[in-house]
C-alpha cells in the first residue's frame, strides 16, 4: 500500500466499532479515522481528511514490511500479519466490548504477538479533537499520558511497548517482540466524565470477549446459500452501522470522503436515512435477525413521530431534525473540499422516503409481526399526507438541488399507496382512507405512463418530460411495479444497463453523474435484482459475482468506485452498497428456489 501526500487509498481501510463509533485503520497500521465520543462526533483522529492536522494512531513495523488482513471469523475484530525480514507478527484490535455488550467507556484495544524471529515496531499517537481545532493539553495521571480537549479525556496505555517518548502534541515509542512473547496497547477514552484506569488483563480479557460478543449476533441468523461469506461480512459491516443503544442506523460512519478526487461532493452520512435504514431493516429482516430488525424498525419510527406526518430526508443519530451543516476548515482527503460537518440536504424534500417508511412497515408485518395503534395511526397520517403532496418536485433519490417531478420519487408514491391499500384490507390499517389512497395510486400511475415514459428512449425517464435516465428506476422491479416482465419496465432495464453502463459491471446513477463521479455500487446490485425478478438468474448471477470484485481486502464495500482505476470512491464502509447486496444475493437464491414474487423482500421468505 502506497501513500499519497499522506493519505491512504480509501480501500485500503478496515473498519473496527463497539456501537457507539467506528475506526477505520489503514494497511499500514495507521487508524486515520475515529469520532469520539460517538460516531456522528467531530473526529479525534482525523488524518484522513487532514493528513497533517487532523491526528492519528500508528502502530507498524519499523522499516520495510508486508501486510496480510482478515477479520476474525464471524466478527468485527481486526487481525493483521505483518511479514519483515526478521520475523513475522500478528496484530489484533478492536473497539472493545464486554460480555454484556457496551463497555461506558470507549476502549481500542491493539494486541501484538510475535510468531517468529523478531520484529521492531514503532507507535505514535496524537489525538486532535474537535477536527482538530481544539487546544489539547497533554497530562499525566497515575502514570499514564492523558490528552484533553472539547470535554475529552483520552489515556493511551502500553504494556512491553517500550518507554512512551512524549512532546507538546504526541506520545510514540518502539519495541521488540520475539516468537512466543506480546505487547499491548490501548486506547481509552470518556466525554465530560473521570476516565478509567484499566489493567493489561482486563483489556486483553474483553478484546478475547470481544470476539464471542461479535459471533453471539450472528448465532441465529438464516443464510446458507453460496454467498455466505459475502452476506456474512455484509451484515457484520451494517451492524457497525447500528447505533446502540436505541438502533438508529447510520448511513455510513465516515464524512467528507469525496466522490471524485479533488471534487466537492463530498457529504456527511453520519445520520439516519429513512431510505437507507428502511433498506437495511429489510436486508436484515432476509438474514433472519429478527431482534435487530425490530430495534431499528421502532427507533425509526419514533424519529418519524418527530415530524409526521411530513417526513425529513434524514435524521439525527438521537431521532432528531438535522439542522446543522458547517464546512470545517481542513484540507480534504487528497484536497477534495469542503470537508463538512452536518448535511444540509435535511431540509430537502424526498418524496420516496414515504415510499420508503411504508414498503419498510409491510415487510415488518410480512415478517409475522403486529402493529400497535399508535404505529398504524402514525402511517395511515403519513399516507394521508402523500396524498396531497406526490404530485409536488421534489429532489429525489439522489438529493439534487433542482427540484423536479423525478421518475423514482413517482415509483415510491405508487409503493406507498399499494402496499397502504393492502395493509388496510388485510387490517394492519384504518380503512376510512382507502378510496382516497386507490384514487391516487391510480393518478401516479397515470402520471408515470404519460409524464415518464419517452418513446423516443423506450424507458422511463429520469422526470417527467425529460430524456435522461436514472438507475433508480431498476427498484421498480423490487416494487412490483404492474408486470416485472412487462414491455416497459424490461425495455426500461435494457436501456439503462446499456446507457448507463460504466464498464466492468458498474453504472452510473444517472446521466447527469456520468464522468462527474464515480460509479455507484449500489445501482449495479439493484440492476442483479431487477434481472434476477424478471427471470434472467443466470445472468444476474454472473454479474453478482462480477462486482464482487470491487470489495477491498476484508471484503468491505465504498459508495463509488472510479470505473477507469478501480479506486474506490465515497464515504466507507457504504450501507447501501452493502445490504444492496445482501438483497441482491438472497433474491437470487429465492428465484433459484421457486421463482420470484412481484412483493419486495417476498421472494426472500
Amino acid at each position: 500500500m502506497k501513500r499519497k501526500d499522506g493519505y491512504a487509498p480509501i480501500g485500503s481501510y478496515a473498519a473496527i466499532g463497539d456501537g457507539t463509533t467506528t475506526a477505520l485503520v489503514a494497511a499500514d497500521g495507521s487508524i486515520d479515522f475515529l469520532s469520539l465520543p460517538y460516531m456522528h462526533s467531530p473526529t479525534a483522529l482525523g488524518a484522513l481528511l487532514d493528513a497533517e492536522e487532523g491526528g492519528r494512531f500508528l502502530l507498524r513495523p519499523c522499516g520495510k514490511f508486508d501486510a496480510d488482513r482478515r477479520y476474525v471469523e464471524r466478527t468485527n475484530v481486526l487481525e493483521t500479519t505483518y511479514t519483515t525480514r526478521d520475523g513475522v507478527v500478528r496484530v489484533t484490535e478492536a473497539l472493545n466490548l464486554q460480555g454484556g455488550g457496551q463497555l461506558p467507556w470507549r476502549e481500542l484495544a491493539r494486541r501484538v504477538e510475535g510468531l517468529s524471529g523478531e520484529v521492531e515496531l514503532e507507535w505514535c499517537a496524537d489525538p486532535r479533537p474537535d477536527w482538530g481545532r481544539s487546544n489539547v493539553t497533554l497530562t499525566h495521571r497515575r502514570g499514564l499520558p492523558i490528552f484533553e480537549g472539547n470535554d475529552l479525556e483520552i489515556g493511551f496505555h502500553t504494556w512491553d511497548a517500550g518507554e512512551p517518548e512524549l512532546d507538546e502534541r504526541s506520545v510514540r515509542g518502539r519495541f521488540i517482540v520475539r516468537d512466543g512473547s506480546s505487547a499491548l496497547l490501548a486506547l481509552c477514552a470518556t466525554h465530560e466524565q473521570p476516565i478509567p484506569m484499566p489493567s493489561r488483563d482486563q483489556i486483553e480479557r474483553r478484546l478475547d470477549e470481544t470476539v464471542r460478543v461479535w459471533r453471539t449476533w450472528l448465532d441465529h441468523w438464516e443464510y446458507d446459500g453460496p454467498w455466505r461469506d459475502q452476506l456474512m461480512r455484509s451484515a457484520l459491516a451494517l451492524k457497525l452501522l447500528v447505533h446502540e443503544p436505541n438502533g438508529s442506523i447510520l448511513a455510513a460512519p465516515t464524512t467528507s470522503l469525496p466522490e471524485k478526487i479533488g471534487g466537492d461532493r463530498n457529504y456527511d452520512y453520519r445520520y439516519m436515512w429513512v431510505r437507507d435504514a428502511a433498506f437495511t431493516i429489510d436486508a436484515l429482516m432476509r438474514l433472519g435477525l429478527p431482534e435487530q430488525v425490530h430495534e431499528s424498525f421502532c427507533c425509526l419510527l419514533r424519529a418519524v413521530r418527530t415530524t409526521a406526518p411530513d417526513l425529513r430526508p434524514f435524521y439525527s443519530v438521537e431521532g432528531r431534525e438535522a439542522q446543522r451543516c458547517d464546512e470545517l476548515p481542513l484540507h480534504g482527503y487528497r484536497g477534495s473540499q469542503p470537508v463538512r460537518y452536518g448535511n444540509a440536504a435535511a431540509s430537502q424534500l424526498q418524496i420516496g422516503s414515504w415510499g420508503d417508511l411504508v414498503e419498510t412497515t409491510d415487510l415488518y408485518l410480512e415478517s409475522g409481526n403486529a402493529l400497535d395503534e399508535g404505529t398504524a395511526s402514525l402511517i395511515t397520517e403519513c399516507l394521508d399526507r402523500l396524498t396531497s403532496i406526490w404530485p409536488d418536485d421534489d429532489s429525489g433519490i439522489w438529493e439534487l438541488q433542482e427540484c423536479r417531478n423525478y421518475t423514482a420519487s413517482n415509483f415510491s408514491s405508487w409503493l406507498a399507496f399499494d402496499r397502504g391499500i393492502r395493509l388496510a384490507k388485510d387490517g394492519h390499517l384504518p380503512d376510512d382512507h382507502v378510496d382516497r389512497w386507490r384514487e391516487e395510486c391510480e393518478r401516479v400511475r397515470e402520471c408515470l405512463e404519460r409524464q415518464c415514459w419517452s418513446d423516443e428512449l423506450g424507458a422511463y425517464t429520469e422526470y417527467g418530460g425529460g430524456e435522461t435516465l436514472d438507475a433508480a428506476v431498476l427498484r421498480a422491479a423490487r416494487m412490483g411495479w404492474g408486470d416485472v416482465n412487462g414491455v416497459r419496465l424490461r425495455s426500461s432495464i435494457d436501456v439503462i444497463r446499456e446507457r448507463l453502463d460504466a464498464g466492468g459491471g458498474l453504472l452510473w446513477r444517472r446521466t447527469g453523474n456520468i464522468g462527474k463521479e464515480g460509479a455507484f455500487v449500489a445501482c449495479s446490485f439493484w440492476l442483479v435484482e431487477a434481472l434476477a425478478r424478471q427471470g434472467d438468474v443466470d445472468e444476474a448471477a454472473t454479474l453478482f459475482e462480477q462486482l464482487l470484485a470491487y470489495e477491498n481486502d476484508v471484503g468491505l464495500l465504498s459508495e463509488e468506485v472510479d470505473p477507469d482505476s478501480g479506486e474506490l470512491l465515497g464515504n466507507f464502509p457504504q450501507g447501501l452498497s452493502h445490504l444492496s447486496l445482501i438483497n441482491a444475493a438472497t433474491t437470487i437464491d429465492r428465484v433459484r428456489a421457486g421463482g420470484a414474487s412481484s412483493r419486495p423482500g417476498a421472494a426472500a421468505r
